[in-house]
């Protein structure tokens, strides 16, 4: 079968029997004349065919024959514009050629090339083309074909290539070969399609010179003649007559012959230097690729004005790349393996992506609209490649394309960085954009408008009715900022009338077109609008408006920033499109309206359409503003229809006309809007100087002036709205909330809603309030990621880490109000050091309020605001604290490093730059097991519910991935907490270690300190390299505040005590009947006050501002005290006097103003005596003791969750511990109360006794101190100490709890060492009761002017019922201002009165002694009782015990007190110890309470040394 086999093949005739030898011996000369496929069949239909007819089977030589296109292609003549050689040079013409023909030329030809990567000593390659005896000659010298017998077939190796199919060299795929032959047909076919076919080879090697000849489409055969040869002779030659009567040719025709030519052309560029290429005869001038390339760009050229580039780059020695400009259409000119890749391939693709992808980033970054793809880059390139490919595989036998993978080429052609600048600076970069300039415009000019009168299809369009007829020149489009304006605008038109006015609503703002791209500006409604109603063509240029359907254009905006916005964008949009209709006399109008009005109530009328020219006015009227009243018009919405029709009245006064001069006021539209421009805008931005303004006074305006006087004042409050200042860390809307906060006094809950009105109400604020309702809510979110120190309370759902935020309550279901650190770390002290702004006539926020350290470190900053952007993260207050101690102290700071409250992960510095630093954030994981992971934080600002869709995705299957990498997950979330439990695979598992757990799980992120811009205090930004930086430029600031605050102080403190001073003369003075007030003429009782030398407070006048509409007038018609009563007097200097209340002149207030005055006096020396730096250091120590509270009690919670968390999902992970509190002598010589966590005693057993008044709670234990701390929480009201006496009053008159009735208090220790009692003063049974249900211990000084009486647990079991006495109180001064000193364990209370007054002092003890007796009792004596606690229903028998204890105390000077006993208490844990509660009789319905209430602590708390 074999043999049989092999004569088919190569014979075409199958003999049934005898060998292989006979058989070939007498087929031979019984052979058929081969048939070609045009008549193989003739004469098939003349007859019915039989079976074997129908039926047939083919040799492969007939197949080829028969079916010549699947081998060498079409044998039809093909016209086809083509590159030919011709004339010594590359031509492009038509050519009319047969594929087929040129194929098997071609296969020859590869054949010589191929055995260059056989024997690289090859340097010759001839190729002759006879057309007149119809012959083709290849020679190559080189190492020639082996003239040896193959031994399996049994014939020589030159016979067995030439003459036999599907014989090759190339089978063996496992060596990488980089020839052009590849399936054994090659020169078989142009044996087979020739009607002679000679082969000749010279074999140095084996000393045989070989020759052989085949005829008749290969049917036929000579013997071969072997001759020998010399030893370094090695050749090969192939001679070949084609068969042309097979491709209805009778002779080689000149376009063939110029295509063949072309082909030997082709050779010399691949083959390069090395190899000399000659055509018939003549060596070509070809030496190197380059050489090649060459050719073709110089016929180009020759029709052209500017020569084609030529980026020419030899990456290796497989890959040789040139690119060059192609007009439109791509174009590549390939070569593999020798092979011409007439259509390309996979290594064209792998060459030209490169340079289309990199050319596309940089022309849609020149131009962002015009959104060029890949594609459409290559549409402007010649490629030129030359490549070697190992194994190469093509798309058919005729090799066009190659279709061998990237991957499989063995080899890497990765284009230089030199090379690609070079293709940028080539002109294909302008040459696409051209083309994307040109596409565009002809896609935009399917939306143009035309000159047409009748325009329907728009609406809210209120077309003019000349609108595109004869007077269409004088028709103006008045263009408004919304429908309110529209309103008001057509009530305007009803004064000039229809005929020549339209009017068209904008919505909102207006698209930036520079900076759009072409499918948004091709799909903007309003865009397209425009261009129809004005009849805009695009890209025409207009000398004059006689083409267009309005001959004027009016833009009608608010007097704000936005409203200047939107006018710049208009001139933006024009400029961009049609810059010839801004030169335009007249073309482009604006529409003004006063932004203030002054009414004078004799009905005249002044408007303002300027502040400075109000402000002028203001100061011309000298403070003589009775009878005038202001309002302010910030949008056309306040303008009535009455007021519109007036503005159109004085139309020439309104109207303004926008004027082009010169080229700057192009550049200045452009420097506005493009970003190109980027430098040039911030440089703009920081020359602004504030104050300035656009004069509209002046009739026309010119677009430079427009966008530096008026469209800078946009740029620069679009920039504070989003990059805060240095100095507080606070961006303009924060501000305002911040300063809404102080004014309202907010510590009381309020709807985040109502309080958002409140702000606008108060600060002038003029956006929408859901982003004030926004912004109120991020102020007051204190999750991990997001502030470190939360300046409002989060009372509600404020959102969570689940979802960044995002999922926070509606402001109408949450409450808020002033975080009670907040007042320390803006200290109320400094309000009247800050200027204020003011807007529409009222004072609103600071410019910048003076933290005590830089809020722009702890919480960290984001933004992005024109011309700039801003990211600085979260630092440590501790770490802050602790620097400005060192700057304090004048040492050097210590480098800070990035820290969030809460996060568990890691922040780790990774590099220093001149930019700035850089950090990697972290998360935490752990290995359960071989298949299990958990993860329990995540990086700062990755949301759980984000990771949680990222693991979704890892666990099921997409496109790209087919198989999951993960196999599930469980998830123990929290609120506060994370936690996933992952699970993988064993093998997946390893591949995760193996590339990096957090890599893999996307579990780190990456932030720099190198984008820190920031406003510094003169409202310039300015860039900051380090937070350390920060902290010192903040830190000047903040000294010089205190210098300035430590004299204004000082300065009110005097004045102060000067008044008080006043007050106390004139209050004795009127008791000893020194001044007579009563039954006495006002104007006499001033003037003595002048001769006894008191001093004149006068009171403050008016500031000479007019009445604002809108708001309130709290000064009132005051203008007959300001009278002049004589000899210099004013009935305003005395009034502090003469308005002191009558109850001032009893002796408590007489004593309570001596006591005042003391300690006013104490006050100012003891200011006196202080530092800007220790007033510094004072803040900060009270700023940390708060600090360490909120910590403390954020810990409690912490423990009680992880306390009552699930055990599900493993061990929750408790919370990274904040840093400590700086040391007491590194913080200042005054060391800073800390507060330490409890260390519980057990208590002793104690066998039934009688029960203590505060016995009957016992059994609440963690829950009561819990509800207690969350009523505390809800009620919101702060501690007594912080209340004035009238609120304090007002308190315990009414019953309130108090944050002292329900958190712990501080307890100290008597002198005596032995535990003091409970005061418990209350003069209301229905108030709630005191509790202290404290875990902890705290040390803590009295604050100056507090009692120190705090309840401690009593020691050493002492007995029950012991009796202390207590001194009664005689006055609220008395007992809130001084200190009881206790003697040997026992209570007693000093009175303290005014040591000069002796006699005053004798009268109060009389009188509190006449008050004791039961004669004369006193309706305001009373005990005060516990008051019921809200959370337990116990409480009440413990107010009714202590109230049956009033009926045992005493009448004299000093009660005694004993405790209440009660009956066996119930089985319960017994606590150690307790304190016994006690109380004192009160004179004083307003006296302060001067215990902490009920102890229900279980250990103590000592006084700090």
């Amino acid at each position: 079968m074999e043999a049989l086999f092999v004569d088919q093949e190569n014979l075409g005739v199958a003999p049934k029997k005898g060998s292989k030898a006979k058989a070939a011996k007498d087929t031979v000369p019984a052979a058929k004349p081969l048939q070609s496929s045009s008549n193989a069949n003739i004469g098939a239909g003349r007859q019915e065919k039989t079976i074997e007819e129908t039926y047939q089977k083919k040799t492969q030589l007939e197949h080829i024959l028969l079916r010549p296109d699947t081998y060498v292609g079409s044998i039809e003549k093909h016209t086809q514009s083509l590159w030919v050689y011709e004339g010594q040079t590359l031509v492009f013409r038509s050519v009319t050629y047969v594929p087929g023909l040129y194929k098997i030329f071609d296969e020859i030809l590869v054949n010589a090339a191929d055995n260059k990567q056989r024997d690289h000593t090859m340097d010759s390659l001839k190729v002759n083309i006879d057309v007149a005896q119809n012959t083709i000659s290849v020679y190559n010298n080189g190492d020639g074909v082996p003239v040896e017998i193959h031994g399996e077939e049994g014939v020589y190796v030159p016979e067995m290539i030439f003459g036999h199919l599907l014989t090759s060299s190339n089978y063996d795929d496992t060596q990488k070969k980089t020839t052009g032959g590849r399936n054994g047909y090659g020169a078989k076919l142009a044996n087979i399609f020739s009607t002679e076919f000679i082969i000749e080879t010279a074999d140095g090697k084996r000393g045989r010179r070989y020759k052989q000849v085949f005829k008749n489409n290969m049917s036929s055969k000579s013997d071969p003649i072997i001759t020998s040869c010399k030893s370094n002779e090695n050749w090969t030659r192939v001679t070949f007559k084609p068969d042309l009567a097979k491709f209805r040719m009778t002779s080689l025709e000149d376009d063939v012959v110029a295509l063949m030519s072309k082909r030997a052309l082709d050779l010399a560029g691949c083959l390069g230097k090395t190899v000399k290429v000659e055509l018939n005869g003549q060596r070509l001038p070809i030496k190197s690729f380059q050489d090649y390339v060459g050719l073709y760009l110089d016929t180009v050229n020759k029709n052209r004005e500017e020569p084609l580039p030529r980026i020419y780059e030899r990456v290796n020695d497989r890959w040789e790349v040139c690119v060059s400009l192609s007009d439109g259409q791509f174009q590549q000119v390939s070569f593999v393996n020798s092979i011409a890749t007439i259509r390309g391939g996979t290594h064209v693709h792998y060459v030209t992506d490169q340079v289309a992808n990199h050319v596309m980033g940089i022309v849609n970054k020149k131009n962002k609209n015009a959104g060029v793809k890949a594609f459409q880059i290559k549409n402007h390139m010649w490629v030129f490649v030359n490549a070697l490919i190992d194994n190469p595989a093509f798309d058919s036998q005729t090799k066009e394309t190659l279709t061998t993978r990237q991957n499989s080429f063995g080899s890497k052609c990765e284009l230089s960085q030199e090379f690609m600048k070079k293709v940028a600076k080539c002109g294909v970069v302008e040459s696409i954009l051209s083309w994307a300039d040109f596409k565009q415009s002809k896609e935009l000019k399917k939306n143009d408008g035309m000159k047409r009168q009748r325009l329907t299809g728009i609406t809210k369009l209120d077309d003019a009715n000349d609108a595109g007829g004869r007077y269409s020149e004088e028709c103006t489009l008045i263009l408004t900022e919304g429908d309110s304006a529209k309103a008001l605008a057509m009530s305007g038109i009803s004064v000039v009338g229809r005929n020549r006015y339209g009017v068209f609503p904008l919505r909102g703002k207006l698209l930036n077109v520079r900076e759009a791209n072409h499918k948004q500006i091709m799909e903007n409604q309003e865009i397209n609008h425009i261009k129809q109603i004005l009849g805009l063509q695009h890209g025409k240029e207009y000398t004059n408006a006689k083409t267009l359907r309005y001959g004027h254009l009016m833009i009608m905006t608010d007097q704000d920033h936005d409203g200047s916005h939107i006018k710049g964008l208009l001139i933006n949009f024009i400029h961009s499109f049609w810059p010839s209709l801004l030169k335009i006399p007249s073309f482009l109008l604006e529409f003004i309206t006063p932004i203030v009005k002054a009414t004078h109530k004799n009905g005249r009328v002044l408007s303002f359409y300027t502040m400075p020219e109000y402000e002028a006015w203001k100061q011309s009227l000298d403070g003589h503003t009775s009878g005038w009243s202001i309002k302010y018009y910030k949008g056309l919405g306040t303008s009535t229809a009455k007021e519109g029709k007036e503005y159109f009245r004085d139309l020439d006064k309104n109207k303004k006309d926008f004027a082009w001069e010169t080229a700057e006021d192009g550049e200045a539209i452009e420097m506005a809007f493009s970003k190109k421009k980027i430098d040039a805008r911030k440089t703009w931005l920081r020359n602004f100087e504030p104050g300035t303004f656009l004069d509209q006074s002046a009739k026309i305006i010119k677009y430079s002036d427009f966008v530096n006087r008026e469209l800078i004042l946009f740029s620069m409050a679009d920039l504070a709205r989003s990059i805060p200042s240095m100095v507080d860390g606070l961006k303009p809307g924060q501000r305002k909330i911040l300063f809404c906060s102080f004014k309202r006094n907010f510590v009381s809950q309020a709807k985040v809603a109502q309080f958002s009105g409140y702000v606008s109400e108060h600060s002038a604020y003029h956006h929408g309030e859901q982003s004030l309702v926004s912004t109120i809510i991020g102020m007051a979110q204190n999750y991990v990621g997001s502030n470190n120190i939360n300046l409002l309370s989060p009372l509600g759902q404020f959102g969570t880490r689940s979802q960044g935020g995002k999922d926070h309550a509606s402001g109408r279901y949450i409450f808020t109000c002033l975080s009670p650190i907040t007042r320390y770390i803006f200290p109320k002290g400094d309000d009247i050091l800050l200027e204020y702004l003011k807007e529409d006539g009222q004072q609103i926020e600071p410019t910048w309020y003076c933290p005590i350290l830089p809020m722009v470190l702890v919480n960290g900053s984001e933004g992005i605001g024109t011309g700039w952007s801003t990211f600085v993260p979260n630092y440590n207050p501790r770490d802050i604290v602790a620097n400005i101690h060192r700057l304090l102290n004048d040492e050097p700071m210590e480098s800070m490093d990035p820290w969030y409250k809460g996060f568990q992960g890691t922040i780790e510095h990774t590099v220093t730059k001149e930019s700035g630093r850089s950090y990697t954030i972290s998360g935490v994981y752990e290995l359960v097991d071989e298949t299990t992971l958990r993860i329990t934080e995540l990086p700062v600002r990755k949301w759980t519910q984000d990771y949680k869709e990222f693991l979704e995705s890892m666990m099921n299957p997409t496109d790209k991935i087919k198989e999951p990498f993960i196999k599930d997950y469980r998830e123990h979330n929290t609120d506060t907490r994370v936690n996933f439990e992952v699970q993988l695979s064993e093998n997946n598992m390893a591949v995760a270690l193996a590339e990096g757990m957090p890599k893999k799980f996307k579990l780190t992120t990456t932030i720099s300190t190198s984008n820190m811009h920031l406003f510094d205090a003169r409202g310039h930004i300015r860039k900051f390299e380090s937070p350390e930086e920060i902290l010192e430029a903040f830190f000047s600031i903040r000294l010089e505040l205190y210098v300035k605050r430590k004299e204004v102080q000082l300065q009110n403190l005097e004045l102060e005590l000067l008044k008080l001073d006043n007050k106390v003369r004139f209050v004795l003075g009127v008791v000893k009947g020194e001044i007579i007030v009563n039954n006495r003429k006002r104007a006499e009782l001033l003037l003595e006050l002048k001769l006894k030398g008191f001093t004149p407070f006068p009171k403050k006048s008016k500031t000479g501002e007019p009445v604002v509409a809108g708001t309130e007038n709290p000064e009132g018609d005051e203008g007959n005290e300001a009278e002049d009563v004589g000899k210099g007097v004013k009935a305003g200097d005395y009034e502090y006097l003469l308005s002191m209340p009558i109850g001032t002149l009893t002796l408590e207030k007489v004593q309570s103003l001596c006591n005042d005055k003391d300690k006013l006096e104490g006050d100012v020396e003891e200011l006196k005596r202080a530092t800007p730096k220790s007033l510094w250091l004072k803040d900060l120590d009270e700023f940390l003791v708060q600090l360490n509270a909120q910590e403390l009690e954020e810990a409690k919670e912490e423990e009680y969750e992880m306390k009552h968390a699930s055990k599900e999902g493993g061990r929750p992970m408790k919370r990274a511990p904040a840093k400590k509190a700086i040391p007491a002598e590194k913080a200042s010589s005054k060391a800073a109360p800390q507060i330490k966590l409890p260390s519980k005693k057990a208590a002793p057993a104690k066998p039934p006794t009688p029960v203590n008044v505060d016995s009957d709670d016992e059994d609440l234990g963690v829950s009561l101190r819990e509800r207690l701390a969350v009523y505390s929480k809800s009620v919101n009201v702060p501690p007594l100490e912080k209340m004035d006496e009238e609120q304090r009053a007002s308190v315990e008159d009414e019953g309130q709890v108090t944050s002292e009735d329900v958190m712990p208090k501080p307890r100290k220790k008597g002198a005596g060492g032995r535990p003091r009692k409970v005061i418990v003063d209350s003069d209301n049974d229905s108030g709630s009761a005191t509790d202290d249900n404290s875990d902890w211990d705290m040390e803590d000084k009295p604050k100056k002017g507090k009692k120190a009486v705090v309840p401690a647990a009593k020691k050493g079991g002492a007995a029950a019922g012991r009796k202390t006495k207590v001194a009664p109180v005689a006055s609220k001064a008395v007992a809130a201002s001084k200190l009881e000193e206790v003697e040997g364990g026992a209570a007693v209370g000093k009175k303290r009165g005014n040591t000069t007054k002796a006699k005053g002092q004798k009268l109060m003890e009389e009188m509190i002694a006449q008050e004791s007796s039961p004669v004369q009792k006193s309706p305001a004596q009373k005990v005060r009782r516990m008051r019921p606690s809200p959370f337990h229903k116990k409480s009440g028998s413990i107010t009714a015990k202590l109230a049956a204890e009033e009926q045992h105390q005493e009448d004299d000077g000093e009660k005694e007190v004993e405790e209440v006993s009660a009956g066996p208490a119930a089985a319960r844990p017994k606590r150690a110890n307790r304190a016994v509660v006690q109380y004192v009789i009160s004179d004083d319905d307003e006296e302060e309470v001067s215990g902490g209430g009920d102890d229900f602590s279980d250990f103590e708390a000592e006084e700090s040394e």
